[in-house]
């Protein structure tokens, strides 16, 4: 294991103390326990947003905190969640009395943890709602899940649901725009090569130098098939079919859509891929609206990518291009 880390068991300390310090005019960095705020909060009279996981996703969750997105980012250990010690004073810091969202993937231990602090947040008079991001179309259940997962979707509810709380929208408001998000999204994704977690020290699952897994989870999980190595327009074929259909995507539909590198991928390979994926939406009349190439949701070190496509309104398109001001996303601001 080549790594430039420190001891394996300080990698998430040591990485949010250098997040905080890189962008100090943007972020807040809370460090036991541990999460992280927008350098503003709690922004009276705003719905709060917070979001949180295990880490190595990079820049997910905390490169999403500030203006246009999340209030508060919560990060596990590595591919851990976060627990509710954790996520209690984050929801709390970040509560101007509007009440706050929290934006939860769908792993196991991530919807327990969240689900116990919103009790214990509501205890102490903090009014919570949640949304449960599970967008990934690959399988149905999988070794972290009951039900889909949520991966690349979580990007695109934090900044349109982060739009509408910052227009000024209610807690049940910015609850049905995140909602309508998740019921919109769906993603797919692909590992050509293992990444390593740091305190395990080897490759989190094999594949051969001809193999490719297709519908790899973001922590390594199984996906559909285990295939021959193909060149990108045959990969990206296999990922964009089945979000097609689960989406029903149609002539006249309008899409956001994310090429995301799982954190080993060059960029000019995934726009290598999101040309494919512009051709292909082309010959179903489906227009792009919008797009993002890079890493936004990675898997450490993993060689592959993920596709994310969102059906979008006038709306949700008008949400997406308001002011984000993000270490990770920003425009307008």
């Amino acid at each position: 294991m080549k790594k430039l880390i420190n001891d394996p068991r300080a990698v998430v300390n040591e990485s949010v103390e250098g997040f905080g310090i890189a962008h100090a005019d943007l972020v807040t960095v809370h460090p036991d326990p541990l999460f992280i705020t927008r350098k503003d909060a709690p922004v009276q009279g705003k719905v709060g947003l917070v979001s949180g996981g295990g880490s190595g996703h990079e820049p997910l969750h905390a490169g999403f905190v500030g203006r246009g997105m999340l209030d508060a980012a919560v990060p596990g250990a590595v591919f851990t969640s976060p627990t509710p010690d954790q996520i209690i004073p984050a929801t709390t810091a970040v509560n101007g009395g509007a009440g706050v969202l929290h934006i939860v993937k769908n792993y196991t231990g991530d919807v327990l943890n969240f689900e116990t602090a919103a009790e214990m947040a509501e205890a102490e008079g903090v009014a919570v709602r949640s949304v449960l991001v599970n967008d990934d179309v690959a399988v149905e259940d999988s070794l972290y899940t009951a039900g889909r997962r949520g991966v690349g979707g979580t990007v695109f509810v934090e900044r349109i649901a982060g739009a509408a709380a910052e227009r000024g929208d209610d807690l049940d408001g910015v609850t049905a725009v995140a909602q309508r998000v998740v019921d919109s999204v769906r993603s797919m994704g692909v590992a050509l090569a293992a990444c390593t977690v740091p305190h395990a020290g080897v490759p989190s699952f094999d594949l051969a130098e001809d193999e490719i897994e297709i519908g790899i989870g973001i922590h390594g999980e199984p996906g559909r098939h285990r295939i021959a190595m193909e060149d990108a327009d045959g990969i990206t074929q296999r990922l964009l079919d089945p979000i097609v259909a689960d989406l029903s995507l149609t002539s006249g539909d309008r899409t956001i859509v994310m090429v995301n590198g799982m954190g080993g991928t060059p960029a000019s390979e995934l726009y290598i891929m999101f040309r494919k994926v512009a051709q292909l939406l082309d010959g179903l009349s489906v227009t792009i609206e919008r797009s993002l190439v890079g890493n936004y949701i990675t898997a450490l070190e993993m060689q592959g990518a993920s596709l994310t496509i969102l059906r979008v309104d006038q709306e949700m398109l008008e949400l997406w291009d308001s002011p984000v001001h993000t270490a990770a996303l920003r425009w307008g601001a």
